[in-house]
């Protein structure tokens, strides 16, 4: 007898749950199945065929469904879902596949799964995950949501079934905050905008009357510091997404730019100009108590903690030119580990915690990076005219930033694999920069 689908809570507003949180079955890959490699080394992926069925029941629910998990799957360059055209079995009971019709076309793992509409007009969604040469059951999950809360359900599924297969976290059920541009080139209005990391669902946050610039979520996902030109000056904001409430972080004599959330979520690190110097400074939330971390004459911007909240890094030209530097978090015991023959900018701390992406231009291109906490392995994985602003997926496997070609164009959103493969436009409505990727929601 199969194992029964295991019901998956959804604490946000809006979701409601069909019992306690699932434990998925263990995973047993067939014999001499090599497991999937995720360390960040040069070389593509070798994608996992995949085959993912619609979801029977309400079928224009059930197809939807299953389109958007194709999708996230398909994007992510790890599996590469098999067109429905080539499937001998056509699902009529997802609790029983045919394992032979499914191995004939090389599928390595099959996704099944049924929509149901309750009496009170919520969707039961159900899905099973099968390791198809091995004929077993891998995962399988129930929810229970409002039927406008399909997508995020698709998701959620998709992030189950990357992280059965691969053993990493999935980040699929994210959101990326960034600046939505519109209007000619010369009059570019800037609003800070948020959507679903695949491009759907986009809201603004707000009008367009300020000029707005690097947004970063905070680590619950409920606040977003940014910086924006309040009477003349850029100020450093924090809003909640779900009340709309905005305040200042603090009235600072000089311009304060470059707002990041500490880990804890209980401090904001930024820099700040004053009598012609530029520093790095932090604030308590909670008793608007600032440190100066850094005191030099140099111009010392873009600080970024570490996820274990220890080391800082940053971007500093008191060496001549702009490089990125690392501290420890009291400011203490500056590093320089960029020395390549060119510019650093927009240090980023993986999540994971062994990376740090960056920006380097050198001879009029701009390229997006990462290499290790130390300096070394550095790699580049794009390059062109402008490309800027790198942000982590919070797995730390995948990097958004944006590129602008220049002329009368404006920026785009891309992704692309720390091994420097899978590189994709992220559609938005209008031109789109600064994107600060969110962690996982829950």
């Amino acid at each position: 007898m199969l194992p029964p689908a295991q019901p998956f809570r959804l604490d946000r507003r809006r979701f409601v749950a069909a019992g306690a949180a699932a434990c998925l079955a263990g995973f047993a890959p067939r014999a001499g199945a090599a497991p999937l490699q995720l360390e960040a080394k040069a070389g593509p992926p070798n994608p996992i065929p995949i085959a993912i069925t619609d979801f029977i029941g309400e079928s224009e629910q059930g197809r939807a469904i299953s389109g958007v998990i194709a999708a996230d799957l398909r994007r992510s360059g790890l599996f590469a879902p098999i067109d429905p055209k080539a499937f001998v079995e056509q699902i009529s009971n997802p609790d029983t596949p045919r394992f032979q019709d499914w191995r004939v076309i090389n599928a390595q793992a099959l996704v099944t799964g049924k929509v149901a509409r309750q009496g009170d007009g919520r969707f039961q969604v159900v899905f099973r995950l099968w390791d198809v040469f091995a004929g077993q059951q891998l995962a399988a999950q129930q929810f229970v949501a409002q039927p406008d809360n399909w997508r995020r359900i698709a998701h959620i599924i998709a992030d189950a079934i990357y992280e059965k297969l691969t053993g990493e976290k999935g980040y699929f059920d994210t959101r990326i905050v960034f600046v939505d541009e519109s209007g000619p080139k010369e009059r570019r209005v800037k609003r800070l905008a948020i959507m679903d990391q695949d491009g759907y669902g986009v809201g603004y946050l707000s009008r367009g009357d300020q000029l707005v610039l690097t947004p970063r979520f905070s680590p619950t996902s409920q606040e977003i510091t940014y910086m924006a030109y309040s009477g003349g000056d850029p100020r450093v904001f924090l809003l909640n997404i779900e009340t709309g409430q905005r305040e200042v972080v603090g009235n600072f004599p000089g311009m304060s730019f470059s707002p990041r959330f500490a880990p804890d979520g209980q401090r904001v690190i930024m820099s700040m100009q004053q009598a012609g110097n530029t520093n790095i400074f932090v604030m308590d939330l909670r008793s608007k108590a600032m440190t100066r971390l850094t005191d030099t004459p140099a111009i010392d911007t873009a600080p970024c903690y570490s996820p274990d909240a220890r080391q800082i890094c940053f971007e500093s030209d008191r060496g001549g030119s702009s490089q990125i530097y690392v501290m420890n978090a009291d400011g203490s015991g500056a590093k320089r580990i960029s020395f390549g023959n060119a510019r650093y900018s927009t240090p980023v701390w993986s999540p994971k915690g062994d990376w740090i992406a960056f920006t380097r231009q050198a001879e009029g291109r701009f390229a997006i990076g990462i290499m290790r906490t130390d300096g070394s392995g550095e790699r580049v994985l794009t390059e062109g005219y402008h490309n800027e602003g790198p942000t982590f997926a919070p797995n730390g496997r995948v990097i958004m930033f944006f590129r602008d070609p220049g002329g009368a164009a404006g920026p785009n959103l891309y992704t692309v694999d720390v091994t420097g493969y899978n590189e994709q436009r992220v559609p938005t409505p209008s031109y789109a920069s600064d994107p600060a990727w969110s962690p996982l929601r829950s």
